[in-house]
């Protein structure tokens, strides 16, 4: 069996920076096993695999370690593919995930921007490893899905090098490190070492909990944001109540096939 394969740098205009997802098109479902098995093989922080269904694509991701219900960089790349590969005329993808309907648009100024759900972060008990393995005192924790925590200045957010097997041993699926940005609205980092990615260079979905928190506490629904990992990624961002708009551009990296 062939599977196609495209390697597609998110968030970003050029090749080596932003988050590299592994994107499978496929005509219909592979098992899930083996699904796993690929991703795990791949070693990226996502490798997303999408079918024909209902005029959009049923979309589904996994880590090397598992399925996960929300993944932004590799639903920007599998657009990306369908834009420039599979349907280079069309404007919009639509597609069914576990986390309902996202649709993608391709905009004249070569932004590709997603429609995601919004995360608003609230108050929670703190896990007694979460501090202990970032090593620095936060303003505030906060969490939806994630741990969000809020620190003073981008300096500190640069400068943490969390111990990851602390860091693994908590309660929520990953950590959002964020503070005001210097020449941007807000930064960010995200950690989820439990789900097989120590540090993933740029992500989409913690935006869906970071849009909502930045918005309400610099009191503006378009941001500028940026993930300060060591390839970094660019984002702009709308709050819209309910939902969240995150956009960014992305170049390929390879193409080929897998041989299974």
């Amino acid at each position: 069996m062939q599977i196609p394969l495209y390697q597609v740098d998110a968030f970003s205009d050029r090749a080596f920076a932003g988050n590299p997802a592994a994107i499978c098109p496929l005509d219909e479902w592979l098992s899930d096993d083996l699904m796993q098995s690929i991703a795990t093989e791949n070693n990226l922080s996502e490798t997303a695999f999408f079918v024909p269904q209902n005029g959009g694509f049923k979309l589904r991701w996994f880590t090397p370690a598992t399925e996960v219900d929300l993944c932004g960089h590799a639903t920007l790349a599998s657009a990306w593919v369908i834009f420039s590969h599979l349907a280079p005329g069309a404007n919009e993808a639509r597609f069914h995930t576990k986390s309902g309907e996202l649709v993608v648009t391709r905009e004249d100024n070569g932004l590709l921007a997603m429609d995601f759900p919004a995360r608003r972060p609230g108050p929670c008990d703190v896990h007694p490893n979460l501090l202990p393995a970032l090593a620095r005192t936060p303003e505030t924790v906060l969490a939806a899905r994630d741990y969000l925590v809020v620190y003073s200045t981008e300096d500190e957010v640069r400068e943490i090098a969390p111990n990851m097997e602390k860091l693994a041993d908590t309660d929520r699926f990953a950590v959002i490190v964020t503070a005001p940005g210097r020449d941007c609205d807000f930064v960010s980092r995200f950690f989820a070492p439990a789900k097989g990615v120590p540090e993933d260079p740029v992500t989409g979905s913690s935006h869906c909990t970071l849009i909502p928190y930045w918005a309400e506490r610099l009191h503006k629904n378009k941001l500028h944001a940026r993930q300060v990992s060591k390839r970094g990624g660019e984002l702009w961002c709308d709050f819209l109540s309910d939902r969240v708009r995150i956009a960014g551009r992305a170049v390929e990296f390879l193409r080929g096939r897998i041989f299974v």
